[in-house]
């Protein structure tokens, strides 16, 4: 017997969950790509992508993934031989260093482990000594994926600002865009980079990729055609015609992705214009302290739950990584799964050298279209697991997790009036 029979709960930080209406949206036939009413929808689009990330610059859309985001602002951006500094907290972090590698940038790795954000203070300290301002990009993630790190975007602005230093500051806001507070312009952010398949609650598929004048400046400095020379940008990734193409065909490098293009419609509707970015923002925050507030009870009187990140001002709203006594993350996980219907994240990017995800830890996620009750219930059903299990943990998880989430309602909803009234 099982308990898993009934709808699935996918809990794991992307693709995260996709709402009813999005994928309504996105069921209908092909659509003229010519002219007509696809034009029009898409018109409206580009300002609301500038407004999701807090933004007057530009913006550019990609067919890809995360993976296809680091390339198009990578060729944009840096030439062949040219240095990048790397800020990594975790697997994705040192992912886009790769990926900068791979293309013959010489990256320039500042790691800081995988339990704690970046350190300003290192930060100054390596900036300092690049007096040459060799240095052409500053790269980090807003939140590591895998090890839930937030960082302080706008104090490493206000590190290289300090300094005079003029590298380009690069961000990955894959994971937390449409989860936590990001405002690019604000930030003096010049490259942020985000996919349809985490915060903003679509399949995956889309990329987007927002620029400064700045970095649009430092795309067009070699005056070279594209793809010649120490030129990284080819055709396909130049961000130029995606984000200025008069043509419509242009803004995609070809025929457009219709369906998800309705998807992401719907979407930013209800982003935007029905919650709210800063409720939505909000909404993830009381999220997240919930999910804390269990861990925190289940590891107490001698329970083997830990938070990754020590410091509540450096964890995601978007994803918690967790940890047990392993192998008791693998065991946990596949209960909730199988027995229950509820699938956590692997432990990804935590697992000794030469392994693939590690057995102790794992990550719920709570990133998109998600509320009170499937939080509650993804908790409910990993208390029930460790039970099951036999897993040592404190007592009073989900009532901790009860009364953040009732804290955070505050007295939104007003009381019934007294009987006879």
């Amino acid at each position: 017997m099982s308990l898993a029979h009934g709808r699935p709960y996918l809990a794991i930080p992307g693709p995260s969950v996709v709402p009813d209406r999005v994928l309504t949206a996105m069921h209908r036939a092909s659509a003229n790509i010519y002219e007509g009413e696809l034009h029009e929808m898409v018109a409206g689009i580009w300002p609301d992508l500038k407004r999701l990330a807090c933004t007057d610059q530009h913006v550019a859309l990609y067919i890809g993934n995360g993976h296809a985001g680091w390339e198009a602002a990578n060729a944009n951006t840096l030439r062949r031989g040219e240095r990048a500094l790397v800020l990594t907290t975790g697997h994705f972090g040192q992912g886009w260093a790769a990926s900068m590698q791979g293309l013959g940038i010489d990256v320039q790795v500042l790691d800081f482990g995988r339990h704690a954000p970046v350190d300003l203070a290192r930060l100054e300290d390596t900036l300092r000594a690049d007096r040459a301002h060799a240095i052409r990009a500053v790269a980090l993630t807003q939140v590591d994926t895998a090890t839930s790190a937030r960082n302080d975007v706008a104090g490493v602005r206000k590190v290289l600002d300090a300094l005079g230093h003029p590298a380009l500051l690069m961000v990955d806001c894959i994971a937390s865009l449409g989860c936590d507070a990001f405002r690019m312009d604000d930030w003096g952010v010049d490259v942020t980079i985000a996919a349809s398949q985490k915060g903003l609650m679509m399949p995956p598929g889309l990329v987007f990729v927002w620029f400064s004048e700045r970095a649009r400046q430092a795309r067009r400095r070699t005056g070279q055609p594209a793809g010649r020379g120490d030129d990284l940008v080819t055709p396909w990734w130049d961000w130029e015609p995606r984000a200025f193409g008069e043509a419509f065909w242009q803004r995609f490098c070809g025929t457009a992705p219709t369906q998800a293009l309705h998807g992401l419609r719907e979407a930013l509707d209800m982003i935007l214009h029905e919650e709210g970015l800063e409720a939505v923002w909000a909404r993830h925050a009381v999220l997240a302290r919930a999910v804390w507030a269990a861990a925190d009870a289940w590891g107490a009187d001698g329970g083997a739950m830990r938070l990754n990140m020590a410091d509540p001002g450096a964890r995601a709203h978007a994803v918690t990584a967790l940890r047990l006594d392993s192998p008791d993350g693998t065991r946990l996980r596949r209960w909730c799964e199988d027995q229950a219907g509820v699938t956590l994240g692997i432990g990804l990017g935590m697992a000794e050298p030469g392994e693939y995800a590690s057995d102790a830890w794992f990550r719920l996620a709570h990133m998109g279209h998600v509320n009170a009750h499937m939080v509650l219930g993804s908790l409910g059903v990993m208390q029930a697991g460790m039970a099951a299990l036999g897993i040592a943990h404190g007592a009073g998880g989900v009532d901790a997790a009860a009364r953040v989430m009732a804290e955070g309602a505050g007295a939104s909803v007003l009381p019934l009036a007294a009987a006879g009234e």
